[in-house]
């Protein structure tokens, strides 16, 4: 991108009502705090290095060409986007400015779709992906910041509001979601290089420990890029288990990018045509307490509170709530996978679609259909003094360990000793996990049966 840098430089953000509608806006409000926060840090910086970010209202497709017309533009630079919006969008943009109109990667390691197997396909097996990957892709440095932009022409106009606030459109702000922008990302970058890289490969997994680096959010929006991560990560801890771990993770982001590429009629279908038609159930009342978690599980309430508390959930806390929502519950995964686009901050949609595939048993190099997670012995391995459950279900804040994660199961005495009172201040178990999983392996079996005779 430092080549576009030559010249007149006006850096410009659409505020496209595809997103900024308030009613749009309001339906995933903690990416939009997000985004309206790192949207001022980068004002902030262009400011510092002499320029301005221009704010302008309107369709994409529609500004961007006409801007080009009314400010003389000879050049478009932007970065590509993998989800099929994005590409609809900058595939009408370039088709009205022809050659002015150039995209750059940056989203992702690799230009996604460019991996092919020697039968030249994509892949559809992480494994596969990740040794080819690691075997032919050269990460390089990432570019230094520029010291100076050139001052945008003082006759050019914006939006005079500047940038929108969360009240503006609607949104109640959080003040539990990360805090946006490119500062607040290399904050979290420095002080996971320092206080959990070492340990992250035995510290991942547990949801009652802050180890991971919590840079989903930035990597989403671009706050900080993946290449950036990359070698940061590779300075710091070299080939180090903890490093090949970590590295494992941006490359699984790199495999659902890629994935998403090739087939974004994944958004729709499941990756395993045989499921398509799957007989998945629905009861309110069961999905009323998954959404807010008051299913009798623990660890699964913990995760549900935790998404609508701060926008963010443990990585192993959420497989456990999308296993128990789709097996134990019967409920298609692409209602759940919609529940996470609306209150994730790192909502993205390649990884947030194959992580709910992956748990439905449908996806790409997906979990088996046959594997069911048991969310109490998950919560007792991931979780084992319940420190996490105690933080999302305070109700069950004075349980002791051995019985915090199956309340249902604990003496009365216990119970009493800490003031829980089932299906009073916390329920039993909405469904029992014998009966559960001998539910689903029965329908899955009988559907996937029939659909290999069809």
């Amino acid at each position: 991108m430092q080549a576009a840098l030559a010249g007149e430089v006006i850096p410009l953000f659409v505020l496209d009502p595809y997103f900024f509608a308030p009613a749009r806006a309001r339906a995933f409000p903690h990416r939009m705090q997000f985004l309206l926060e790192s949207l001022r840090g980068l004002e902030a910086a262009l400011a510092k290095l002499g320029s301005r970010l221009l704010i302008v209202e309107g369709k994409s497709v529609e500004v961007v060409p006409r801007l080009v017309r009314e400010w003389k533009a000879d050049r478009v630079v932007a970065q590509r986007w993998v989800e099929p919006f994005a590409r609809k969008r900058d595939l009408r943009i370039a088709q009205a400015l022809g050659a002015k109109f150039e995209l750059f990667e940056g989203e992702t390691l690799a230009p996604p779709g460019t991996l092919r197997s020697g039968a030249d396909r994509p892949y559809a097996v992480f494994s596969q992906f990740a040794r080819v990957f690691r075997a032919t892709v050269k990460i390089g440095k990432p570019l230094s910041r520029p010291r100076r932009l050139p001052a945008v022409p003082g006759d050019i106009r914006a939006r005079e509001d500047g940038i929108p606030t969360c009240e503006q459109l609607g949104i109640a702000r959080n003040a539990a979601v990360l805090s946006g922008g490119e500062d607040a990302a290399m904050a979290r970058m420095e002080h996971f290089l320092r206080d959990g890289a070492a340990a992250y490969a035995e510290q991942r997994d547990r949801m009652d420990l802050a180890k991971t680096s919590r840079l989903s959010a930035d990597l989403k929006f671009g706050t900080i890029s993946a290449r950036q991560v990359w070698k940061a990560i590779e300075s710091a801890q070299g080939n180090t288990a903890c490093a090949r771990a970590f590295l494992n993770e941006l490359l699984w982001r790199e495999f659902t990018h890629s994935t998403l590429w090739d087939r974004p009629e994944l958004l729709e279908k499941p990756f395993r045509l045989a499921f398509t038609g799957f007989p998945w159930l629905y009861d309110e009342g069961q999905w009323q307490a998954w959404v807010t978690g008051k299913t009798g599980y623990p660890i699964v309430d913990a995760a549900s509170r935790q998404l609508l508390g701060e926008g963010f959930v443990h990585n192993r806390a959420r497989m456990i709530a999308a296993s128990f929502l789709c097996k134990h519950l019967l409920m298609d995964y692409r209602r759940g996978e919609a529940h996470y686009m609306k209150y994730l901050t790192d909502g993205d949609w390649a990884q947030n679609n194959a992580g709910w595939q992956w748990s439905a048993g449908c996806g790409c190099d997906a979990q088996p259909y046959f594997r069911v997670f048991n969310p109490t012995t998950q919560g007792e391995k991931f979780d084992p003094e319940g420190d996490y459950v105690r933080r999302w279900v305070p109700e069950l804040a004075r349980m002791p360990a051995r019985y915090i994660h199956d309340p249902a199961e604990a003496p009365q005495a216990v119970l009493q000793a800490a003031g829980v009172v089932l299906d009073q201040n916390y329920p039993r178990p909405i469904v029992a996990h014998r009966f559960a999983r001998e539910r689903f392996l029965a329908v899955a079996a009988q559907h996937l049966k029939r659909a290999a005779r069809a």
